[in-house]
């Protein structure tokens, strides 16, 4: 999945190929994609000749900003965007296709056919409903940490289950997830509540160094990604433990060990990243069980 990394290359490859282009009509080959109350055959006829100024992301959303619309895009699991020649062949599982004025497209991709565009009123792109619940994005601008204290103290969820909220900050997925904990020192079942202000302090700015390290080295290129220029991401080249299940840990050389937290596959170091006895039962005894799995 396209975590926020992902998604700011993308967003920043858009603007770059598509950026200023007006769309002159589109073409929709999975209906589901397009959300009510907007039919299909609304959601084309509204777009057409609107221009694409720019480009904004919150989370793992982009939104188009056009002359009248805000168009927000979600990928999921597996979309993605490419910007072709009009002779060229359509590709499998091509779902959208944005024809553009100068006679390029822009093809939304999606294996899965799991991503969803909404349109709302430009100004009123604030209130899409996901976005009112959102937490702060992580950096150093928003992402305080006498908030993140307060949510903390408020949750006896492991803290992996914790920082995947996205009601208490934005963007972090499972890859970002382990790194932070790791280059924190916390081991990802240990409960919210119970860690104490160093500790969150340090998580606080892993996960804002993290994100930070990988939007800069274009994300991580895990499976099949790429972005919209059709790059490979290079952050995956500094994983510490995401993925390396069985191998040194980079810090002490003890193997890397795998287990289930909140439902992922979640990667640590059982010696830089020891549980505390005080450990609530809240963050599920049986999770420990999936120690070595695939």
């Amino acid at each position: 999945m396209p975590e926020l990394p992902e998604v700011e290359t993308i967003r920043k490859g858009l603007i770059n190929l598509v950026g200023g282009a007006v769309i002159m009509d589109v073409a929709v080959f999975w209906d589901r994609m397009i959300t009510p109350p907007f039919s299909t055959e609304r959601f084309k006829t509204v777009l057409r000749g609107e221009q694409i100024h720019t480009i904004e992301r919150r989370g793992k959303y982009l939104i188009f900003l056009l002359d009248h619309w805000a168009m927000i895009s979600h990928l999921r699991m597996e979309g993605k965007y490419e910007v072709s020649e009009s002779g060229e062949p359509i590709k499998k599982h091509t779902h959208v296709i944005f024809y553009l004025a100068d006679g390029r497209q822009l093809r939304y991709l999606d294996v899965r056919k799991f991503g969803k565009f909404t349109l709302l009123p430009i100004e009123k792109r604030d209130e899409y409903e996901p976005f009112k619940k959102m937490g702060p994005e992580p950096t150093a601008d928003f992402f305080k940490l006498s908030k993140f204290k307060k949510d903390l103290a408020k949750s006896h969820r492991a803290i992996k289950a914790v920082i995947l909220d996205q009601n208490i900050v934005a963007g972090v997925g499972n890859i970002y997830a382990d790194e932070s904990l790791f280059q924190a020192r916390i081991h990802p079942l240990q409960t919210a509540d119970t860690i104490g202000p160093a500790a969150a302090k340090r998580l606080q700015e892993a996960i804002i160094d993290v994100i930070s390290r990988s939007v800069e080295a274009g994300g991580s290129t895990i499976r099949t990604y790429k972005n919209t220029l059709g790059e490979a991401g290079k952050f995956q080249v500094s994983l510490a433990v995401y993925g390396q299940t069985g191998q040194p840990c980079p810090n002490c050389g003890h193997p890397i060990e795998k287990i289930r937290v909140a439902q992922r596959g979640t990667h640590y170091c059982p010696h830089c990243q020891q549980l505390p006895k005080t450990r609530s039962k809240a963050a599920g005894i049986t999770d420990i069980a999936y120690k070595g799995a695939k």
